[in-house]
């Protein structure tokens, strides 16, 4: 196993121009390491001529030709990879030159790491991005953020995260025992903290390694293809799977009620578009149960662990305080229909 060298994997579909920006930065990082590191890019079948692009610009960048497949076709790649970190980047991300040291060291010296992740900015370094990644259930549906109440406290601090979406260093042996990342997500979203989960129920964690920075276009690859309105409704639909695949118990039972609520709500607002996640979700029901049979099967206190990640990433909304003499949200019609908040049940995005 190549435990003195590490690697670069660069997912990119369609994102010449993404690749033109970021891959300088990762290549001049890949250099500055004080370790042997390759950097390459796995092509998933782009249309863009991608391929062309980076032959005549990066010719002794080495390219990997994958099926469309999504995240899941880092599995592949890493199946016939020999080192024992390797670094995971979406094609929308840049590296500061000190960036890759500081998440190598870290799955390596922590027995139990699954992954390792940055502090994580815009392209701009203005705003946050994460990756410390706290997690809550709103509404029955659960959720993934980094920018929770207070994250600004948190920043440079060391801790675990339960998920790391556009960069992070695995540990390649534990990342395949867990198949790696599920294609019951694609084309993407959520398929990331999926990962950190079922890590967890292993007793694997990720870490937030602030030491190292990273710098991230937020939906820069699925924005174009996707839109707005189709990023959300792929986070709504693959929330939904992730429940169906991964929760017991009274989360499971607490998910399920509200989803009745969702669906009658999206119903008398017209808010077709979740009903047509929740359509798409149905569709892939048996391949999510498949996949819930495969990591749940054998598991020995699958609730105990699954209480402990949702417990351990926790994060509280603060309730606005009441003042002495202020209405109860009921008191009118107008604040009762704020108060149920049915518009709010069924947004998309994670907040």
């Amino acid at each position: 196993m190549g435990t003195d060298r590490t690697c670069i994997l660069v997912l990119n579909y369609n994102g010449r121009d993404l690749l033109a920006e970021c891959l300088p930065s990762i290549l001049d990082a890949a250099k500055r390491a004080p370790m042997p590191c390759s950097v390459e890019v796995i092509d998933n079948a782009s249309t863009d001529k991608s391929v062309s692009f980076l032959h005549d610009h990066w010719p002794s960048v080495r390219i990997e030709h994958e099926p469309n497949r999504g995240l899941a076709s880092f599995n592949r790649v890493l199946a016939r990879r020999d080192e024992d970190v390797i670094l995971l980047l979406n094609n929308d991300v840049k590296l500061d030159p000190n960036a890759i040291a500081p998440l190598v060291d870290a799955v390596r010296r922590h027995p139990d790491a699954l992954f390792a992740a940055p502090r994580c900015w815009t392209f701009d370094g203005q705003t946050y991005e994460g990756m410390r990644t706290r997690v809550r259930m709103r509404f029955g549906m659960v959720q993934g953020c980094c920018r929770v109440p207070g994250f600004d406290a948190h920043i440079d601090t060391p801790s675990l995260t339960a998920g790391a979406g556009p960069i992070l260093a695995v540990d390649r042996v534990k990342f395949l025992a867990l198949g790696g990342y599920d294609e019951l997500y694609f084309p993407g979203r959520i398929e990331d903290l999926d990962l950190g989960f079922q890590g967890w129920m292993l007793g694997w964690k990720g870490y937030y390694v602030p030491e190292s920075t990273a710098y991230h276009r937020g939906f820069g690859s699925f924005g174009p293809a996707f839109g707005s309105a189709g990023c959300d409704r792929l986070a709504i639909r693959n929330t939904l799977l992730f429940c169906w695949k991964n929760l017991r118990g009274r989360r499971l039972f607490t998910h399920l009620c509200w989803l009745a609520v969702r669906l009658i709500a999206a119903i008398a607002l017209g808010r077709f578009d979740f009903l047509k996640a929740f359509r798409e979700a149905l569709g892939k029901l048996r391949e999510a149960m498949a996949s819930r049979r495969r990591v749940q099967t054998g598991h020995p206190d699958w609730m105990t662990w699954q209480n402990a990640f949702f417990k351990e990433f926790q994060w509280e909304t603060p309730r606005p305080r009441r003042t002495v003499g202020q209405d109860h949200p009921r008191s009118s019609p107008e604040k009762a229909h704020r108060f149920v908040g049915l518009g709010v049940l069924l947004q998309g995005r994670q907040t």
